[in-house]
């Protein structure tokens, strides 16, 4: 029986066989991958492979050394065996083709299940599953798209990456060869005519045609190799004009010479390659300078917890974690760098890192992974290294964690670069049929010119830099943003609702009673051990109130969001949260309260007098006008008449309300067109975070983090959030005007380019400058954001 192959996968389709544009798949999957490629003119990566040998053995070979366990452990940030996360280096990154194309390889090869690039640092961050790719396949498929890693083993030795100097040698031989062509057509700009000048003529110009070869084929090989395997692939990518007209001029100019019909164009071949080099090593000298790497003190702005040597509990910023240190983490806490299990039983999950939600166990003596949150309780760890703060970074803008939410400046973006290499074809094309008709002679720098001086890149990199700009001067002030579309999100917002405890009442002032049959020491140490484990609010309020008590490995620990904790310790048990979920009737005491269980027996309640931070007040009378505020609080009505005295008239203040009715709310009130900014804890409000357009955590000295949040605001910066919302609100504008500027340059220019009014070479000057211009511009105006929002 004659096999039918799938057209996706290469299987066999057996008798389910699905056809759709007369091609057979094996199931609907492989028919839906193929879809998508279809939709976005990528090909599979099967259809990349013409034969097994597509990819050349001496590239397979280079990298074999790929296969040790010791390069791979090297190379990867995480591996669980299941799954591996690398970050490559990618020296051929430069526009926003770029970011799009290596962004969607999981649609090249189905076992990568996602790829995030970082533009500045010009590397792509690859998760993938391990069972069925492995590093080696990830760097082949990105070598024959044209992306090649660049990996030296000289870094795992040093700690340290080498620099790529190709570019610096390229751009020597263009400067060296521009120089010597220039010379030597002298005599053609002067028209000189003595006759030792004339006998000499043809070798002048085989002389410029030989230094013409290196330029074309060594220094401009980049834009060849580029647009080559970017039409291979089925891609118009920005080098694919650029490698058009550099090929004409050396072709047209080869001919003239050949058959003795002029100089040719030499001279602005090599002026073009080597400005367009120049313009290459000067826009990466202005990315580096302008790096938005936010590895600041001041970012990220959760604590932990380390443990001395005398057992005292010290909270600590994450970025003074040092190797050896002994941490504690506590239920729901993020564990900050990787380490090894001392006591306490792990369960681990690591949908932060991989995507994947079901917890693992773990025992004493296990790695912990940064990243991982631990689920199960208390547990103590050390420290195997310090935190890499840009590791945190890269795991939190996961796309795994991406609402779904439009983007609007990407989007926009992301289509004027995917048509913009066809419009500019086709500008090129009928304006050279014109000149050919009304001025032959003009009709090559036409064409070359229109090709050069059209770039995208000032408008694919308004947005990019001026987010990036302002989440660096956010993360200084200790407001710290997930990514760039969140600022977007963040200027668009119109309403706004706040949780009470641990949002706007502080923590650390609050003053507690406790009301009921008194505690037995070991209950006492029972209860100072439950709460130990905790990160709600009101818990770490009640464990600092707490006298101190021996520490004891509980046998069991469970909390229940919106209700309360559970935990047991040999033969006593402890129930601590609201009186429903403690077994007591509902108290008539409109205040806020922690009811306390042993051995199902009630003990009693303590009822704690809230201290709201500092600024409250102003901050909602700023507010008010423009947004509309809420309050929606899982306690009862006994805050209601201070918070009416604090807060302007018409804030809706909501009681009672458990995580899923806040989630709830939220998600009516967008359903009827509201553009909802979440202030909340990151633990109780996890779900309300993720459902808001905007969710926003506070922190006091807790590392309290949930993945779903789009930002962590230190709650010393509380007061501020006025400012940082008018200061996205200024981005926008500034991205709005870097679009007019661009849309300026690029009509300017096309016209002077189509009129023949441009030469190459001047286009070759102009067209990096544009891209400059435009990220000093945007980074100056954000600049000038930072310093009023430092001055508040």
């Amino acid at each position: 029986m004659e096999q039918t192959i799938c057209f996706h996968c290469g299987d066999d389709c057996g008798t389910n066989v699905i056809t759709y544009n007369d091609k057979p798949f094996c199931c609907n999957g492989c028919k839906t991958v193929y879809e998508i490629f279809s939709e976005n003119d990528l090909t599979c990566y099967y259809d990349l492979q013409e034969s097994p040998g597509a990819i050349p053995k001496e590239i397979e070979g280079k990298y074999d050394f790929l296969s040790q366990d010791n390069i791979i452990d090297k190379l990867t940030e995480f591996n669980d065996g299941q799954t591996q996360i690398a970050t490559l280096y990618i020296p051929h990154i430069h526009c926003s083709s770029c970011i799009w194309i290596l962004e969607n390889l999981n649609k090249l090869n189905p076992n990568i299940t996602s790829s995030q690039v970082n533009f500045g640092k010009k590397t792509v961050r690859v998760t993938y599953k391990a069972e069925a790719c492995s590093l080696k396949d990830v760097v082949l498929l990105l070598s024959s798209i044209g992306y090649e890693p660049y990996i030296s083993l000289d870094d795992f030795k040093t700690g340290k990456q080498n620099v790529n100097r190709s570019l610096i040698y390229k751009l020597g031989v263009a400067g060296f060869a521009f120089g010597n062509v220039m010379f030597l057509s002298f005599p053609e700009y002067f028209e000189i005519g003595e006759y030792w000048l004339e006998q000499y003529k043809p070798l002048f110009r085989w002389l410029m045609f030989t230094y013409s070869l290196p330029v074309v084929f060594y220094a401009g090989q980049d834009y060849f190799v580029s647009a080559y395997k970017g039409l291979k692939s089925k891609l118009l990518n920005i080098d694919v004009p650029i490698a058009l007209g550099i090929a004409v001029l050396f072709l047209r100019s080869t001919v003239d010479i050949a058959f003795d019909l002029g100089s040719g164009f030499f001279d602005s071949l090599t002026g073009l390659v080597f400005f367009l080099l120049l313009g290459k090593f000067f826009q990466q000298k202005t990315y580096t300078f302008l790096s938005f790497e936010r590895d600041y003190k001041s970012y990220f702005p959760i604590a932990i917890t380390k443990i001395d040597n005398n057992k005292t509990e010290t909270p600590i910023q994450v970025y003074d974690i040092k190797k050896g240190d002994r941490l504690l983490i506590r239920n729901e806490e993020l564990i900050p760098v990787d380490g090894i299990l001392i006591n306490g039983k792990a369960k681990i999950d690591y949908s932060f890192v991989t995507g994947e939600s079901e917890a693992v166990r773990k025992s004493s003596g296990d790695k912990l992974f940064a990243g991982g949150k631990q689920t199960s309780g208390v547990i103590e760890m050390e420290a195997i290294n310090s935190v890499e703060q840009s590791y945190l970074t890269q795991l939190w803008s996961n796309d795994v964690f991406s609402k779904n939410k439009e983007d609007g400046f990407r989007n926009l973006t992301n289509t004027i670069s995917k048509r913009f290499t066809i419009v500019v074809l086709s500008i090129a094309f009928i304006a050279t049929a014109y000149w050919l008709f009304v001025d032959p002679s003009k009709a090559m720098n036409v064409f070359t010119a229109v090709l050069i001086i059209a770039c995208p890149c000032a408008i694919a990199l308004s947005a990019p830099f001026t987010f990036g700009n302002l989440l660096r001067i956010f993360g200084k002030l200790k407001f710290y943003v997930k990514n760039a579309s969140v600022i977007e999100q963040l200027a668009s917002i119109n309403t706004i609702i706040f949780d009470k405890t641990g949002t706007i009442t502080s923590n650390r002032k609050s003053t507690a009673n406790y009301e009921g049959i008194a505690l037995t020491a070991s209950e006492e140490e029972l209860l100072k051990n439950t709460l130990r484990g905790s990160n709600h609010p009101l818990s770490r309020s009640l464990y600092d109130i707490l006298d101190e008590h021996n520490i004891i490995p509980l046998n069991h620990f469970e909390e229940h969001l919106g209700k309360g904790i559970e935990a047991s310790y040999n033969n006593e048990q402890i129930k601590i949260g609201s009186a429903s979920f403690v077994g007591a009737q509902e108290s008539s005491v409109l205040n806020t309260t922690v009811h306390v269980s042993t051995n199902n027996t009630y003990k009693g309640k303590f009822t704690f007098y809230n201290s709201y931070r500092k600024g409250l007040s102003k901050l909602f009378n700023r507010l008010k006008p423009d947004y509309d505020l809420v309050i929606l609080s899982g306690d009862n009505e006994g805050e209601e008449e201070n918070l009416k005295k604090l807060l302007p008239s018409k804030t809706k203040l909501i009681f009672n309300q458990k995580p899923d009715d806040k989630l709830e709310y939220i998600k009516y009130h967008q359903s009827e067109g509201a553009k909802v900014l979440m202030v909340g804890d990151g633990l109780n409000d996890a779900g309300a975070l993720a459902q808001s357009d905007v969710g926003i955590a506070i922190s006091e000295n807790v590392n309290v983090f949930s993945p779903a949040c789009d930002a962590i605001l230190d709650a010393t910066k509380f007061k501020q959030l006025y400012e940082f919302i008018k200061a996205s609100k200024g981005a926008i504008s500034i991205i709005k005007w870097s679009f007019v500027l661009s849309f300026i340059y690029n009509t300017i220019g096309l016209y002077f380019a189509v009129t023949g009014q441009l030469a190459p070479v001047i286009a070759a000057i102009l067209m990096p400058l544009s891209s400059i211009s435009i990220v000093v511009f945007t980074t100056i105006a954000t600049n000038v954001l930072g310093r009023k929002l430092s001055k508040v």
